[in-house]
């Protein structure tokens, strides 16, 4: 018997859920959901899952730890529904950036989360763009990664930037910023980033590559921020950029980043809708691009076992 596909979401990125449905030509999933006033959560599922494959999507921001407790509490309330199989569908991966002990006495993170969704009862894991690889090594289920790269290459060569350059931001955004290049057929430059301890700013000391008179494209995983991407354009225009661009997966853009951001050398600040982007009118320098294509795609490539990767080859 072929199993029935449902859907399910948390609260943290509901228009980009009904997108997804959209694509799918899928009804979201019944499902109730209830807050009490001493800020427990109780979730029952409204219909049957029994022996269905179930797809459950949640952004880890806002809220990352509410949101991802609920993400849990769903998990485990489908587990025990008896659904036949349980993806976590993940378009921002909380914590990301806690992927290894780099100092003594603290957690690994990110490690911690992929533990916790297996434990709850998760049998796979769909997110896009983590911050470095080993995050997908550390769960013990299959974790499949989606890449913006193809979609957002594609809006790069669209809008026709002559004499582009791909810009990384810091030495580990090199690898990243290289596919681009190698996708686009343009040369790319490296920023030498130093950030002294984590609580100061980081400052760009040099750039390997010449940008003198070039248009630069900054890629980067994630801006939050605002404040490397500005101190990257400030040294990219003191290296005689002409104009500039930045492109990332994850727009989280906490406190004042957009105001920032638009006040920026900047053209274009383009980013998706992996984290809900709320309509800025003083933000004109925002473009947003849609992603639910793309994890419908990867959606219905798990549910009927064919390649995810194929879908960003």
């Amino acid at each position: 018997m072929k199993r029935r596909i449902k859907i399910f979401s948390g609260k943290s990125n509901l228009s980009l859920v009904k997108d997804i449905c959209n694509c799918l030509s899928i009804d979201l999933g019944l499902m109730n959901y209830i807050k009490f006033s001493n800020c427990n959560i109780k979730v029952k599922i409204e219909e049957s899952v029994r022996e269905d494959d179930v797809f459950i999507i949640q952004s880890g921001y806002p809220d990352t730890n509410e949101a991802l407790m609920e993400l849990l509490i769903i998990i485990d309330a489908l587990k025990y529904a008896s659904a036949s199989r349980i993806t976590a569908v993940m378009p921002y991966y909380p914590y990301v950036r806690s992927d290894k002990k780099d100092e003594p006495r603290i957690s690994i993170t990110a490690r911690l989360v992929a533990d916790l969704l297996e434990t709850a009862g998760a049998n796979r894991i769909l997110a896009m763009d983590l911050h470095a690889p080993q995050i997908g090594g550390f769960s013990r289920i299959p974790f499949d990664q989606l890449r913006i790269k193809p979609t957002l290459c594609d809006y790069i060569i669209k809008k026709g930037i002559k004499n582009l350059v791909i810009a990384a931001p810091d030495v580990g955004s090199a690898k990243r910023a290289e596919g681009f290049a190698r996708h686009l057929d343009v040369p790319m430059v490296i920023m030498d980033k130093r950030r002294y301890r984590d609580d100061e700013k980081a400052e760009v000391i040099n750039i390997i590559g010449e940008v003198d008179g070039k248009n630069c494209f900054i890629i980067d995983d994630e801006v939050s921020t605002g404040g490397s991407m500005i101190e990257s354009c400030r040294i990219l225009k003191e290296f005689g950029a002409n104009d500039l661009y930045a492109g990332c997966t994850h727009g989280i853009l906490c406190n004042d980043a957009s105001i920032k951001l638009e006040e920026s050398p900047l053209k274009e600040f383009i980013t998706t809708n992996t984290i809900e982007q709320q309509k800025q009118n003083d933000f004109n320098k925002l473009k947003v691009l849609n992603v639910a294509k793309l994890f419908s795609d990867a959606i219905a490539a798990i549910h009927m076992g064919t390649s995810v990767s194929k879908l960003f080859a």
